[in-house]
């Protein structure tokens, strides 16, 4: 299979009567808002979109995608290397009253007044979304300062309970 550049906007109802499979990459310097949120990003996003029609007769738009990324760690402001993962369903709308009857394992992307969807700009949401909300490296590989502790609370000397007073006056 070749690794074709995919097309940015495309007919989903059309597609899924055809039942088309795209599998190719998006150009990360395409992607503005991806670009922002993180300090660098590979050169290629790679995706693959499957358009279908499933048993309820809706159309289906279901893909995974990957691209890895250079983010600031929120420990130590290094940067690192992390890749995200993407997996999503949607199934196309022409309102918001259609997205509300959808079933719950979609979700509703709306068409624009051409009947078609931005494929680019629905992977970079996709990719965005997968962004950790709060990156870091593992904790073994952070340069924060040594005298900082992560995840580990200091041994407590054993004190009394405050509540042995009341023991006492039963």
């Amino acid at each position: 299979m070749q690794n074709l550049k995919l097309p940015i906007t495309i007919n989903p109802i059309k597609s899924a009567q055809q039942r088309s499979v795209c599998n190719g990459r998006y150009l990360s310097s395409e992607m503005n808002r991806l670009l922002a949120a993180c300090e660098s990003c590979c050169e290629h996003v790679h995706v693959s979109v499957k358009f279908d029609v499933d048993e309820l007769g809706l159309v289906v738009i279901s893909g995974k995608g990957s691209a890895t990324v250079s983010l600031a760690c929120q420990r130590c402001t290094e940067a690192f290397e992390h890749k995200l993962e993407l997996d999503f369903k949607f199934s196309p709308v022409k309102d918001a009253e259609a997205a509300e009857n959808l079933p719950s394992y979609y979700d509703a992307i709306e068409l624009d007044e051409n009947g078609e969807v931005n494929l680019r700009e629905l992977v970079e949401d996709e990719l965005l979304l997968a962004i950790p909300l709060i990156p870091r490296h593992e904790l073994e590989q952070c340069q924060s300062p040594a005298d900082s502790v992560w995840g580990k609370l200091p041994e407590e000397l054993d004190k009394p309970n405050p509540f042995d007073v009341l023991k006492k006056l039963k």
